[in-house]
């Protein structure tokens, strides 16, 4: 009898959860690019024409990832905790004669809207803010709370806001033989 009752419970299971699996399936339909095994939490707004995501990624609950024109790429084996933005652009507050809510995306110039490119094997803490231009370098360790608004080397934990401190994650040394590791387990 313990075991009917289990397979009950998982079957009732499995329907509780399937209008969040197709909730989940159409979101990913929705972006520029999306990978495999990507786990998208609840309470999220993307820009999604201009989202690209990797392979096993990661999105916590409340995450905004938004770009008017330029792209966010997001690499492989990411994981965003929870309330993370990603902001692709920026305003014109250079326009004499116009109130900033009235100037749009048409007066954009190429440096109000950059990339922003999270690379390969990155983690980013809750509540981080990651500005328009950024490349966050393979390996990096963003801190809960930063703010960034400059690159982030590879295989550096950054902390802070605005970033006060940062470190390398290993040397190069480790880096090498991580990476190695990596490439044996994975590739083969």
């Amino acid at each position: 009898m313990p075991n009917l009752l289990r397979y009950a419970a998982r079957f009732l299971m499995f329907f509780y959860r399937l209008p969040l699996l197709a909730w989940a399936a159409a979101q990913k339909s929705l972006f520029a690019s999306c990978g495999r095994n990507v786990t998208i939490n609840r309470k999220c707004t993307f820009s999604y024409s201009n989202v690209h995501l990797g392979d096993n990624v990661f999105i916590g609950e409340g995450a905004l990832f938004l770009s008017a024109l330029s792209q966010i790429y997001i690499g492989s084996n990411v994981m965003f905790g929870p309330h993370v933005t990603i902001i692709g652009g920026d305003h014109r507050v250079d326009v004499v004669g116009e109130y900033m809510i009235n100037v749009g995306i048409r007066d954009k110039l190429p440096e109000h809207d950059r990339d922003v490119v999270i690379e390969d094997d990155v983690w980013v803490g809750c509540n981080v803010t990651i500005l328009s231009g950024v490349t966050v370098g393979e390996g990096s360790v963003i801190g809960a709370g930063s703010v960034v608004t400059r690159d982030v080397p590879p295989y550096t934990v950054l902390v802070g806001s605005p970033p006060r401190q940062s470190w390398p994650r290993w040397d190069a040394e480790t880096i090498a033989e991580h990476k190695r590791l990596l490439r044996e387990k994975y590739d083969a």
